[in-house]
């Protein structure tokens, strides 16, 4: 999962981003409300923000109330110092889905931010399974047909996109961005490589190729039988 976290204050900035690199998010890091707009206003796939109020350039309320108006629906959970009941009732009516007043416990963050994807795919658990697949974001297990299957981060990553999006098609600049964020030099082949190594722990037809145009794991068809 891509998240976009707009921080100005360095050293919280960076805390956060620590914590949640084990949890197999891509985080990319911006510190001004103006440069966060322009990202969210473009074609970035993001799938959730955390979003601070307190911005140079632009205040993150602003930004907000911005995005929401062009229809962004992206989940948004706001950091801010501003505890205040009218602070927090303005931030969540004018789009935030979720407020966490600092200074808050670094586990708190992460359920919330669980609860926040989880959401927003409209599942009741953060437990993904199709075609025999089990991933569970919280304990960042993997199983196939009940056996543990070992993935790197970047493995986990994909696949934790393609279980949360069946039937969408990925081109690979997408599953680029969305597994490197904005940070790393990334080769060519990338994407291709990880999608391979996929389809030999689980198998080849896992993931779907479409030429000139990307990659999609295919919904499961209903049975129609009974």
């Amino acid at each position: 999962m891509r998240i976009l976290l707009v921080e100005d204050d360095p050293s919280l900035a960076a805390g956060i981003r620590l914590a949640l690199k084990p949890e197999h998010y891509t985080v990319d890091l911006l510190a001004d409300g103006r440069q966060a707009l322009a990202a969210l206003k473009g074609n970035e796939p993001f799938d959730a923000v955390i979003l601070d109020l307190g911005l140079p350039g632009l205040d993150g309320m602003r930004v907000l109330e911005s995005i929401r108006r062009r229809g962004n629906r992206v989940p948004v959970l706001v950091l801010t110092a501003r505890d205040g009941i009218d602070d927090r009732i303005a931030g969540l009516d004018a789009g935030a889905d979720d407020y966490l007043v600092k200074p808050f416990q670094v586990a708190e963050l992460k359920a919330r931010l669980r609860a926040l994807l989880r959401r927003s795919q409209g599942q009741a658990s953060s437990v993904l399974e199709a075609r025999g697949i089990r991933l569970d974001p919280s304990t960042h297990s993997v199983s196939f047909r009940g056996e543990p299957v070992s993935l790197s981060r970047r493995e986990f990553t994909l696949l934790q996109e393609f279980l949360a999006h069946p039937g969408r098609v990925f081109t690979r600049d997408t599953l680029t961005r969305l597994v490197y964020g904005w940070d790393e030099e990334v080769e060519s082949n990338a994407i291709e490589v990880h999608v391979h190594h996929l389809r030999r722990k689980f198998f080849p037809e896992l993931i779907r190729t479409l030429r000139g145009i990307g990659y999609v794991l295919d919904s499961p068809v209903p049975d129609r039988t009974s």
